[in-house]
């Protein structure tokens, strides 16, 4: 999991550099690709099947499309704001998912989960108000909700796992869906599509490297490991992109960004060990 999370900080670097050249839907169209292409290189040799029934295809479609659109919506949020704090608002997603569930449920949380919920809220607020110049309200705003869509994918991913879905279907189903959604986006942008350069290429190659290592040391990790322990140990990614930024564009964080980002961490890993008991 620790290898996951800097490679998902490095990614996310890649993602900051190639949206200077880059739109939004050609990021995530060669981001996705590269999944796809890796996933496709593994089942076809094996004979494995694609073939699911309507119920199960449905699902795949719903984690599919809000995977997706959390996906744009990062890494817009990435290409207007500073790495660490798009990745923090991002990592929202565990405290929407248990909103998403109590609401379902119809069930009062612990007051443990309650707690949770409010410090990380404070915290995005502590994060956003003093740090935020007004023409970074939207880029926020998207990161926000990258979190939110992003928890409806985690929920459809357990669905899935529960009735009985191989990871390598449903990462298939999420890199076809998400590449050619990407790809009608950028045929509908109205700037020309870039052709790319050395320099480009080279974005394009990192950025596909670090997601694949990193779904990969992921899902050996949640395989492999205790999860409460892989959950706490996958907020890395937000001191890594911290240390990343830092380094790379001298974007050191202010005191109260840094307890800001402390707070949605800890209050992520407060909701999670909390509906795990």
């Amino acid at each position: 999991m620790i290898l996951a999370s800097l490679s998902f900080a490095v990614m996310g670097v890649f993602v900051k550099l190639g949206s200077t050249d880059f739109s939004t839907a050609e990021l995530v169209f060669y981001r996705c690709a590269a999944g796809l292409i890796f996933i496709a290189a593994m089942i076809l040799p094996q004979g494995k099947t694609l073939k699911v029934s309507y119920p199960i295809f449905k699902m795949h479609l719903s984690r599919s499309i809000a995977g997706f659109i959390a996906l744009m919506l990062y890494f817009y949020a990435i290409s207007q704001l500073t790495l660490p704090m798009a990745v923090t608002l991002n990592y929202t997603s565990p405290l929407f998912f248990v909103l998403i569930t109590i609401v379902r449920q119809k069930k009062w949380p612990q007051w443990q989960l309650l707690g949770s919920i409010a410090l990380g809220f404070l915290g995005v607020v502590t994060l956003l108000q003093p740090t935020f110049a007004a023409e970074q309200w939207l880029g926020g705003v998207m990161g926000l909700l990258s979190g939110l869509l992003a928890s409806v994918a985690y929920m459809n991913v357990s669905e899935l796992g529960k009735s009985g879905e191989p990871e390598w279907r449903t990462v298939f189903y999420f890199s076809l869906i998400s590449t050619l959604g990407a790809a009608l986006f950028m045929l509908l942008q109205a700037e020309p599509l870039l052709r790319p350069s050395l320099y480009d290429a080279l974005i394009v190659f990192g950025m596909g490297s670090c997601a694949t290592v990193a779904q990969l040391a992921m899902t050996r990790a949640y395989r492999k490991g205790r999860s409460l322990v892989i959950v706490s140990l996958s907020y890395l990614t937000v001191l890594f992109s911290t240390l990343l930024s830092w380094i790379v564009w001298g974007d050191a964080p202010t005191s109260l960004a840094v307890v800001a980002m402390l707070m949605i961490v800890l209050a992520g890993i407060g909701a999670r060990s909390s509906r795990a008991s």
